[in-house]
């Protein structure tokens, strides 16, 4: 899978792309607080700081609910640090600002390992009432340990994320965080986490607020399944995210057979290389108890997949 559209929704609204400077005049522009906008640079044209500058002047900034930070010129080998400091430092014209992803880039703008980042949480630091914060693309990303009180949800989408990027999440005060989503990726694309840098996470002792839990995306998804079998955090979640990696049968018995897992609502598995008897036991298993179980996209296709060298994460390049 490549990402292949651009968000949709964000903070519950419809996504909605501040027009081109030539289309603008012709562009109706809707109530300013029902969509989140998405901001975008052009291939060969305007910035996308002139493009902001536009979009400042269009619309009462006070009024925004959500923004999306879509593709920067020549995002491939391009950092968004002065995107980051244009943002910053308008942080002030926009008080009702509650989410904002950055990096909303699809694979034929710039492949998600491609999209050089940088460091994010000044983002952070600038709008403390944000609620929900997003950003797409390991390369160069930086988070190190940030203090915030109102954050609810945390999105890190990478085909491989450096594991200073997890320390650092995990080294932060987040007290409200409800959703923390982290896309791990592939060692082919730099992701170098091990299990033991997720204990904070699956300790229980962070986050005191948090319910649903997605380390998914990564190429050691079996070992990611088998920490969670046991991990405390596990009873108070109501939604746990494994999905989108090499999850095979020693991840699937592990869930199987480890600490009840009953209580959730949701377990997300899709994307799988879990052989169909053990399908057929977790699909038995969960949806008896009422657990919505996501257990589609098997790819499990010859003997060759049961070995670990044959699987592959969903989003990688």
């Amino acid at each position: 899978m490549t990402i292949n559209s651009h968000l949709q929704e964000l903070h519950g609204l419809p996504a909605f792309d501040f027009p081109r400077a030539e289309a603008q005049a012709k562009t109706e522009l809707p109530p300013v607080s029902s969509v989140a906008w998405r901001i975008a640079a052009e291939y060969e044209g305007e910035e996308w700081e002139q493009a902001f500058a536009r979009f400042l002047d269009a619309v009462d900034p006070t009024e925004v609910r959500a923004l999306i930070v879509g593709l920067w010129n020549e995002a491939y080998e391009t950092s968004p640090a002065s995107i980051i400091s244009t943002l910053t430092g308008a942080a002030d014209r926009f008080p009702a600002l509650r989410a904002i992803f950055f990096g909303d880039i699809t694979y034929d703008e710039c492949e998600i390992s491609w999209i050089n980042q940088g460091l994010v949480t000044p983002v952070l630091d600038a709008f403390p009432e944000l609620l929900e914060f997003g950003v797409r693309g390991g390369t160069g990303l930086e988070f190190p340990a940030v203090r915030h009180e109102k954050l609810e949800s945390l999105v890190v989408e990478s085909g491989g994320l450096g594991v200073e990027v997890v320390r650092g999440i995990a080294a932060s005060e987040l007290p409200a965080l409800a959703n923390l989503d982290i896309w791990l990726g592939s060692s082919w694309y730099g992701a170098d986490t091990q299990v033991a840098d997720l204990e904070p996470f699956l300790a229980g002792t962070l986050l005191p607020k948090l319910g649903c839990l997605a380390l998914r995306n990564s190429d050691i998804q079996d070992q990611i399944a088998v920490a969670c079998a046991g991990a405390p955090v596990v009873a108070r979640l109501h939604t746990l995210d494994l999905s989108m990696g090499t999850l095979g049968d020693e991840g699937a018995e592990a869930l199987l057979n480890g600490q009840p897992l009953t209580h959730l609502r949701r377990l997300d598995l899709h994307h799988h290389f879990i052989s169909a008897p053990l399908v057929e036991r977790l699909r038995t298993t969960f949806e008896a108890a009422g657990v919505s179980i996501d257990l589609s996209e098997a790819e499990l296709g010859s003997e060759d997949d049961e070995d670990d060298e044959h699987r592959y994460t969903s989003v990688a390049e």
